[in-house]
């Protein structure tokens, strides 16, 4: 925590003074921390002096002993006769605890789980001698009768996670009101951390301290905290078993993961209520899927948006939007949409046009439309005071825009100048900030991009703390409606469009969010730089988004600033290929980067890659699929893929796309071969369809012209054609690629109209096909779910690792004779695309 281990040992211990909470506004480097350790001396100097004792000291607060116990339901109610603690069985697998310092609960209300319980089959409590247990049939949560210990077991003999001595503590907060909430955990001796989102730096959390507080962090560093986003779940893992932390509270949060004291995890937050879920595993995946059930998975996105995708702070007039178009088609390069900065607004007024730029946009979004191109453009929460604009006018008429404690307005500068802001967590502003894209998509913009909603002012860098908030009715300040802000404004943005545009899936980007927002829009990791640091900074910000149940995610490709060559640029282009998000990205001042911008030799090979995200587009959008309706995370970190190793906990450059791809991108300037971790089994080089057993490291090609993959044996990979921006054509047949195995393997593949809600109304398919084989023969089969009807009849399919002859191929009891194997021993057919069974056989 933020007050060090010697004040507790003081006579003063207990005395947290008004300076602490000022210093939490201070970055989290190691220069702060020397400053705080000199603070905190002369502050003890100054305490041990009875004589210059002259602020009231704020006493930490304790619970007792538990003397009363109360069922009702699924909640526990257990009570020292002043506070009350509530142990509220959610699932089989999910228990939440919350806290009252003096009885009284807060509203049961948030923004990041809608719906609090789900079935549970049954569960009891149980008294002992010295404690008290809730269980289900996966875990029991203990609570000790002396001194309110809780701890959550599994139902076998593992101790999941366990209270530190003085737990759970509060300090009333004189100047706010409310209380300062703490809760410490003990830290195993082997266990790591993973999670809280994109937070900059390794990968494994263990030994670091974060702050949870949505920040406009302009080209930040390495290990530098806090950034945009605020996700408080983390993962730990000890013993081979995860289980995961949910701390679902608003205020500005912190956590420590044994870099105070290496035998204590802590996290506390500014105010509201000490709540948290306990989310247990044993698996990572577990725990990550059911974190899925509580906050919500990502919505299938519209198809087009999993193509590559052309920014820059800005493309302006129109001849130059069309120029980039143009350079695309003409150069063969695969593109679906291409952004539009702030300067295409008048005045940077959102929800204008600059004419003297865009003369006619809807004309030019129609002919852009006709070659392929979707337009998105940028919408900040800065609305100009400007009474002569119509939608400042709406919302001052309105009382729409946020105040201050004294009820003046909220005013500060931002793009257009003078700005005010919506409060968004009001429900009447979120509608009318919806209706407000009328007119942009009635012109056929296809996506938003909700940029500055930390909120970012320029100066003062966001709201000050007296800013009230509505907090659908619950009401606030702004230090709790700060971290919810951005997400509660694409919500908005993502709810208004999703009326404006019928059945059609709507498309939003946000920078700032809270746990939860992955149900309304997609992210990318904020102002980056064009160096090789943040190329590796940015793949570990995106496996760490995914596992912390926000799977849409990317980076701006070659740096947001700076400058980057061509070899630099090209490897993001390879990152940017197994990306959720894929989208290019740069500074008006820079030199423009479009994928041709570094000469021949680089633009052929960004060209090769992009080609194979679009090839790749029916296995990353079946992906999707899978993390939608399952909670399965797109990117999967090592240690998800093999918990039990512990070298894993620390490899962070490698990652499975879904489970059938492992990428291994090249981070280092003039690499030409890298070495890679290939988890358990056997696993295809993607290029070469060369087999290596894994379990073990390699060394393996990297030049510029690649970067390392492999396909998991026994993967079904569908493919399309390579296209220039997605549904260009129609498709007429699905390449199926087969990798042997001797072992079963499932895969899947998902299909449905690709920018329709249908798929709601059961109107998708899902196929899932199972492969296995041996010296002798292979059997594949299909199994489909779904009423949705695709165009094409017939797979072409393509069998790498065959290990015999093939003498004969039956296809649901049908012999096939026109089947072929290449120099390369792939064996080639065709099948109707609803077969059940191929038997491929030497006999």
């Amino acid at each position: 925590m933020y007050y060090s281990t010697f004040l507790n040992e003081s006579p003063f211990g207990d005395c947290l003074l008004d300076y602490r909470y000022k210093r939490m506004e201070a970055q989290n480097d190691k220069s702060n921390e020397t400053n705080d350790l000199i603070d905190k001396e002369q502050e003890i100097q100054h305490l041990n002096n009875p004589v210059d004792i002259s602020v009231k000291p704020i006493v930490k607060q304790y619970l007792g002993e538990v003397k009363k116990v109360k069922k009702e339901g699924n909640r526990f109610y257990f009570s020292d006769g002043d506070a009350r603690v509530e142990i509220r069985v959610v699932s089989d697998e999910i228990i939440r605890v919350r806290l009252a310092p003096h009885g009284v609960f807060l509203d049961d209300f948030s923004y990041a789980v809608p719906e609090v319980d789900q079935k549970v089959s049954v569960f009891k409590m149980q008294e002992h001698d010295d404690h008290y247990t809730i269980s289900t049939h996966s875990v029991t949560c203990k609570i000790e009768k002396a001194n309110f210990h809780i701890s959550f077991h599994d139902n076998i003999t593992n101790v999941m996670m366990v209270d530190e001595a003085n737990s759970m503590h509060w300090e009333e907060n004189v100047d706010f009101g409310g209380y300062y909430i703490y809760a410490t955990k003990k830290c195993h001796p082997e266990e790591n951390f993973f999670g809280l989102g994109d937070k900059s730096g390794n990968f494994n959390l263990r030994g670091r301290r974060f702050e949870n507080w949505n920040t406009d962090a302009y080209s930040y560093g390495w290990n530098q905290d806090p950034l945009y986003r605020t996700i408080p779940f983390y993962i730990g893992l000890h013993n081979q078993a995860a289980y995961g932390i949910f701390f679902d509270n608003t205020f500005k949060s912190y956590f420590d993961f044994g870099s105070e004291d290496v035998n204590k995890t802590s996290f506390w937050a500014d105010g509201g209520e000490l709540q948290y879920y306990y989310i247990h595993g044993p698996h990572i995946m577990d725990v990550v899927k059911r974190y899925a059930t509580l906050t919500g998975t990502h919505p299938m996105p519209p198809k087009w948006t999993l193509g590559y995708q052309q920014c820059r702070w800005s493309y302006y007039p129109e001849t130059k939007v069309k120029e980039i178009a143009r350079q695309f088609r003409e150069r063969k390069i695969p593109c679906d949409a291409i952004y539009l900065d702030i300067d295409y607004m008048d005045g940077y007024r959102c929800f204008t046009w600059n004419k003297k730029y865009f003369p006619d946009p809807q004309r030019m979004i129609k002919e852009l439309s006709d070659d392929g191109f979707k337009t998105v453009v940028m919408i900040d929460p800065g609305i100009k005071v400007d009474d002569d604009y119509w939608v400042f006018k709406e919302g001052k008429e309105k009382r729409f825009f946020c105040r201050r404690s004294d009820d003046y307005y909220m005013e500060g500068h931002v793009w257009p100048g003078r700005c005010q802001f919506p409060d968004f967590t009001n429900p009447k502003v979120r509608t009318w900030w919806g209706n407000l894209y009328k007119e942009l998509v009635d012109m056929g913009v296809a996506g938003f991009w909700n940029d500055m909603n930390e909120p970012a002012v320029f100066g003062s860098g966001t709201f000050p703390n007296d800013v009230r908030h509505n907090y659908d009715g619950y009401r606030g300040s702004h230090r709790k409606a700060h971290n919810v802000y951005g997400m509660q404004m694409v919500r908005s943005t993502y709810e208004g469009l999703k009326k404006l545009m019928r059945n059609k899936r709507p498309f939003t980007i946000t920078r700032a969010g809270y746990s939860g927002m992955q149900r309304y829009a997609s992210v990318w990791t904020g102002d980056n730089i064009a160096t090789w640091e943040h190329l590796k900074i940015g793949n570990i910000q995106c496996q760490r988004l995914s596992v912390s149940g926000v799977p849409f995610c990317g980076t701006d490709i070659g740096g947001f600033s700076g400058e980057p060559d061509g070899e630099l640029f090209t490897r993001w282009i390879q990152l940017g290929t197994f990306s959720p998000f894929m989208r290019a990205h740069s500074a008006g001042d820079t030199a423009e980067r479009e994928p041709w911008s570094f000469g021949e030799f680089f633009e052929n090979i960004n060209r090769k890659f992009i080609e194979l995200r679009y090839r790749l587009m029916p296995y990353l959008y079946s992906v999707f699929w899978e993390h939608h309706r399952y909670g399965f995370p797109i990117l999967r970190p090592l240690v998800m893929l093999e918990q039990e190793n512990i070298s894993n906990s620390f490899r962070q450059d490698e990652f499975c796309y879904g489970d059938k791809l492992l990428i291994c991108p090249v981070l280092e300037q003039g690499a030409i071969s890298r070495k890679v971790y290939l988890p358990k089994g056997t696993w295809y080089n993607f290029w070469t369809n060369e087999t290596l057993e894994g379990g073990n490291e390699y060394t393996v090609d990297a030049k510029i012209d690649s970067m390392p993959m492999f396909v998991r044996a026994g993967s079904a990979l569908p493919e399309y054609p390579v296209m220039q921006y997605v549904d260009e054509k129609s498709i007429t047949e699905v390449i199926l690629n087969i990798y042997h195995s001797d072992y079963e393997v499932n895969s899947y593949m998902y299909e449905d109209h690709g920018d329709t809600f249908a798929y709601e109304q059961d109107i998708y398919l899902e196929k899932k096909f199972t492969v296995k084989g041996d010296t002798q023969a292979i059997k594949i089969n299909q199994r489909i779910e779904g009423l949705y009807t695709p165009n094409y009849e017939f797979y072409v399919c393509n069998v790498i690792g065959v290990k015999f002859q093939v003498r004969k191929i039956i296809i649901d009891n049908k012999e096939v004779t026109d089947f072929y194997t290449d120099d390369k021993q792939v064996l080639h057919f065709k099948c109707n695309k609803n077969f059940s069974e191929i038997q491929i056989l030497s006999l």
